[in-house]
């Protein structure tokens, strides 16, 4: 590719793309260290002064937040949890079988992860409900594994498929059986994208809001998200709690995503090469 001859020009355009899209982020984290009175005054202030927690101290009143914040952690690491137990021995037979209809599994699991999630809700609440899952962990958690699991197969399907089928087969000719070899032999190769599916995992779990509102209505077991809703009044919005809470719960998301961004960007990116087995 011909160098560019204005290399500042997409500097400045890369720049001011980014900080579009930063805005609303440094505005919820400035909103929140303001005083009350301040956050809707006019002309809006762009830069807090003095900084107060009065609003994180707010939010964190009547230990919910707590609660919450807990909840949130419980649930997302079952499900990363989970959607690994799930996927991997799923993604390694549709690899590796030849049987008739793996395309069209791989179809359906396509269509299940373009669903949003409010289609869902109303056909899991009811058999949740049948089922005494409803109010707690344990529903919350199989219902995010169903937008967590689709999306885990597909990623880790063209990577197990990528791993030398003669490095499985020298592991069966010494005596290893099939889950050994999965274990000891396949998983290591394709930790990126292991690494990819939890990171994604645990993001979606802990951001998911539609099947906590609509599955759980006991407070001991609703996730962060849903305590967001809280804060929203028919009358009135309590801007400073929501946008502490917002602030406190995206520092999570940036923090996994900082850890797993090289993992992220190799494994959704590896298995894919033209040069791959097919």
């Amino acid at each position: 590719m011909r160098p560019t001859r204005r290399p500042w020009l997409l500097t400045a355009a890369a720049a001011l793309t980014t900080a579009a899209f930063l805005l609303p982020v440094y505005w919820m984290a400035a909103t929140s260290l303001k005083k009350p009175d301040r956050i809707l005054a006019v002309p809006p202030q762009w830069v807090p002064a003095p900084f107060t927690g009065e609003n994180y101290t707010s939010a964190f009143a009547g230990g919910l937040l707590l609660r919450a914040l807990f909840n949130s952690l419980v649930i997302s690491c079952s499900v990363v949890a989970l959607t690994l137990l799930l996927a991997v021995p799923l993604g390694y037979a549709l690899a590796r079988s030849r049987m008739r209809g793996s395309g069209t599994m791989v179809l359906a699991l396509l269509i299940a992860q373009a669903l949003p999630s409010i289609v869902l809700a109303a056909p899991l609440f009811i058999l949740e409900h049948r089922a005494g899952l409803t109010d707690s962990y344990l529903g919350l958690i199989v219902a995010d594994t169903t937008v967590t699991l689709p999306f885990a197969v597909i990623v880790l399907r063209p990577l197990l498929r990528a791993v030398p089928t003669e490095v499985e087969d020298a592991a069966l000719v010494d005596g290893c059986g099939v889950p050994r070899v999965l274990l000891h032999v396949v998983l290591p190769a394709v930790v990126p994208g292991l690494v990819a599916v939890v990171g994604l995992s645990f993001v979606l779990g802990w951001g998911e809001f539609v099947f906590g509102l609509t599955l759980v209505q006991n407070r001991d077991v609703q996730p962060v998200t849903v305590l967001l809703n809280s804060f929203v009044g028919q009358n009135a919005t309590s801007w400073g709690p929501l946008m502490a809470t917002s602030t406190l719960i995206s520092l999570p998301l940036v923090c996994a995503f900082a850890f797993f961004r090289r993992f992220v960007v190799g494994g959704l990116s590896a298995g894919r090469s033209p040069h791959r087995r097919t």
